[in-house]
C-alpha cells in the first residue's frame, strides 16, 4: 500500500504515472486484495488473551456465586407479556434462576464479542447452546432463530447484491454517474451522495459498498493531487471521509440498509405487536439521511477540511478521461446487466409499495433471489453468490440472545432496577429519557465495533424504558434505532472505517475531528426531530417533548 498511497504524482504529467512507475489512475491498483491487512495492535492482542478467561469467570460468578439483588424478588407486574407467561408457568424461584443464567450468558457473550477472544460466530454458537443447557430457552426456540424471517431477508439480500456485483451493474452505474455529473469538485461530492443512497437501498453490507467505491474514490483523489501519505490534501481527506460517512448514513435510510437495522425493526415490531414495513422506516429515515449527508458535505468541505480553489483543480491532465475510458472498457450494456437492473428495480418497487400489496420484504427478496438464480432467466449462479455465513451465524446468535431476553424480561428488569436506583420516578420528563437513550446509543459507537451488538443491547433497553415510564415504545426505540449506523469516528469503529483508513489519505486526528463533529450534529438533529419532525410523523406524541 505504501507505493499506492505515497507515490508522488510526477514523472509523466500527461498520464499521471509517477517516477516509480506507479499509475495512480489505474483502478486495479486499489483492489481490496492488494490492500495490506490490518495487524492487531498490542492492546487488541492483550484483549483477545484476557477475553476468554474473563468471560468464563463472569459466567461462573453471575450464574453460581454472586447473588444479584434485583433478580431475587421480581415484580411480575413490570414484565412484558411473554415473560409474565413464563413467570406464571415456572414460578418465581425458577424464573429468578433463569434470569441469573440469562445475565451470565449475556455478559459473557458481550465480553467475548468485545475482546474478540474467539471469532464472533463462535461466540454466537456458544451462547445458543448455553441458553439451551441452562433451560433459558427450549431447543426449538433457540435453534429456529437461524430461520427467522429477517435471517432469510439477509440471505436473499446477499444473493441480490452478488447479482449486482457479478454483473458489474453497480460499478457501471457509479462510473457513469461520476463521469456524467462529476464536472467539478463540488459535483463529485454530491454525486457520491446519490450513489451511496442508491447502493444502500439494496446492499446491506456496508463493507461491500466501501469495496465497490474504493477504486473510484482513490482514482478521483489522485486526479486532484491526493495520493496519500506525504501527498495528502483536503480534497483527499474529504473524498474518503465523506464517503465513509455517506456509506453509513445511506444504510440508515433503509430498513434493509444493514442487518442491524433489520434486527432493530424486528425487536420494535415484536414490542408493538405489528411489523415495521420498509416504507415505515424509509419515510422517517430517508429525509434525515439526505439532510445529514448534505450537512456533512458542507461542514467537511467548508469548515473542517476546507478545500482551497487550488485543490479544486485537477492535478493530472485528462484524469476524468481515464474514468471515462474505464467505463468504455466495460463495453455496451449486456443482456445480463439489463436483467439484473429489471430484477433490482422490481424488488425495490415492491419494497417501497409493501404497505399496499402487503407482501413482506422477505417474501419480495425471496422472489428476487429465485428469479436471479433461475437457469436461462437469472443472471447469477450459486457458486457466484457471496454469502458471509459467519456473519449470519453471528446474527443468529444475536436473535437467540434477543429471544432469551424476551422470555426472561431481563432488559425490563434491569432497566426498572437501574432507574429506581438513580431516583427516576414516574414523573421523569420524556426529554430526559430521550437525551439519555439517544446519547448513550450514539456515543457507544466510539467503543463498540459491532452495530448488531449495540442494537442487541440498546433497543431492548429503550423498549424497557418506554414501558416502565408509560411512553409509546416507538417514541424512544425508533429514534434510538435511527442512530445505529453512526460508526465512523475512529478506524476501529466499523469495518468500512478500518478499510478506508488503510488508504492513508487521512490521520486518526482527521477522522476524529470530522467524525465527532458529525456525531454531535447528529445528536442535535435527533433532538430537534423529537421536537418537530417526529411529532409530525406520529413517532413522538404531541406534548411529550
Amino acid at each position: 500500500m505504501r507505493e499506492i498511497t505515497e507515490g508522488k504524482v510526477g514523472g509523466n504529467k500527461s498520464n499521471g504515472i509517477n517516477g516509480n512507475g506507479f499509475d495512480p489512475l489505474d483502478m486495479s491498483n486499489y483492489n481490496m486484495n492488494r490492500l495490506p491487512k490490518k495487524e492487531a495492535g498490542r492492546f487488541e492482542i492483550w484483549m483477545a488473551k484476557v477475553g476468554g478467561p474473563l468471560a468464563l469467570i463472569a459466567f461462573i460468578l453471575l450464574n453460581f456465586v454472586v447473588t444479584i439483588p434485583f433478580l431475587q424478588h421480581i415484580d411480575p407486574s413490570i414484565l412484558p407479556q411473554r415473560a409474565k407467561e413464563v413467570y406464571n408457568a415456572v414460578g418465581p424461584e425458577v424464573f429468578s434462576a433463569r434470569n441469573a443464567s440469562m445475565l451470565a450468558i449475556f455478559v459473557s457473550a458481550l465480553i467475548l464479542w468485545i475482546t474478540e477472544a474467539v471469532p464472533n460466530y463462535l461466540t454466537s454458537l456458544m451462547l445458543i447452546i448455553a441458553l439451551v443447557l441452562t433451560k433459558v430457552l427450549p431447543e426449538v426456540d433457540a435453534y429456529h432463530q437461524l430461520g427467522h424471517k429477517v435471517m432469510w431477508l439477509n440471505i436473499m439480500s446477499f444473493i441480490l447484491a452478488s447479482m449486482l456485483v457479478k454483473t458489474r451493474v453497480m460499478k457501471r452505474f457509479a462510473l457513469w454517474f461520476i463521469v456524467k455529473f462529476g464536472k467539478s469538485a463540488t459535483s463529485i461530492f454530491l454525486s457520491f451522495i446519490v450513489i451511496n443512497l442508491i447502493l444502500s437501498a439494496f446492499i446491506s453490507a456496508t463493507t461491500a459498498k466501501a469495496a465497490i467505491l474504493l477504486p473510484i474514490m482513490m482514482v478521483i483523489a489522485a486526479i486532484y493531487g491526493a495520493t496519500g501519505g506525504k501527498n495528502r490534501n483536503n480534497f483527499g481527506r474529504n473524498i474518503i471521509l465523506q464517503n465513509l460517512f455517506q456509506i453509513n448514513m445511506g444504510a440508515s435510510a433503509f430498513m434493509t440498509g444493514s442487518g442491524a437495522n433489520l434486527l432493530a425493526a424486528a425487536f420494535i415490531g415484536e414490542a408493538i405487536g405489528k411489523d415495521i414495513y420498509f416504507t415505515d422506516w424509509m419515510k422517517i429515515a430517508f429525509p434525515i439521511s439526505i439532510s445529514i449527508m448534505l450537512i456533512g458535505w458542507f461542514v467537511g468541505t467548508k469548515f473542517i477540511f476546507p478545500i482551497s480553489k487550488e485543490e479544486q483543480k485537477p492535478k493530472i491532465k485528462g484524469g476524468m478521461d481515464r474514468l471515462k475510458k474505464e467505463l468504455e472498457k466495460m463495453g455496451r450494456i449486456r443482456p445480463e446487466e439489463i436483467r439484473a437492473i429489471i430484477i433490482f428495480v422490481t424488488v425495490l418497487l415492491l419494497w417501497v409499495t409493501d404497505r399496499y400489496h402487503h407482501i413482506s420484504p422477505t417474501a419480495v427478496a425471496f422472489l428476487g433471489g429465485i428469479v436471479s438464480l433461475l437457469p436461462k432467466v437469472g443472471v447469477v449462479e450459486w457458486n457466484d453468490v457471496d454469502i458471509p455465513w459467519h456473519l449470519l451465524l453471528f446474527s443468529a446468535g444475536a436473535y437467540t440472545l434477543g429471544a432469551g431476553l424476551k422470555v426472561t424480561g431481563l432488559a425490563t428488569i434491569m432497566v426498572n432496577s437501574a432507574f429506581n436506583a438513580m431516583g427516576f420516578g414516574k414523573d421523569t420528563p420524556f426529554f430526559v429519557l430521550y437525551l439519555i437513550l439517544t446519547g448513550t446509543m450514539l456515543f457507544s459507537a466510539l467503543f463498540f465495533q459491532s452495530k448488531t451488538m449495540r442494537t442487541l443491547i440498546f433497543i431492548p433497553i429503550a423498549i424497557g424504558v418506554a414501558r416502565k415510564f408509560g411512553f409509546p415504545v416507538m417514541s424512544l426505540a425508533f429514534p434510538v434505532a435511527l442512530l445505529i449506523e453512526h460508526v465512523y469516528v475512529l478506524p476501529f469503529n466499523s469495518k468500512p472505517a478500518a478499510l478506508l483508513y488503510i488508504t492513508n489519505q487521512y490521520s486518526w486526528m482527521d477522522t476524529f475531528k470530522f467524525g465527532i463533529t458529525m456525531m454531535l450534529i447528529a445528536w442535535g438533529i435527533s433532538i430537534l426531530c423529537a421536537m418537530t419532525y417526529f411529532k409530525w410523523m406520529g413517532i413522538v406524541p404531541a406534548g411529550l417533548f
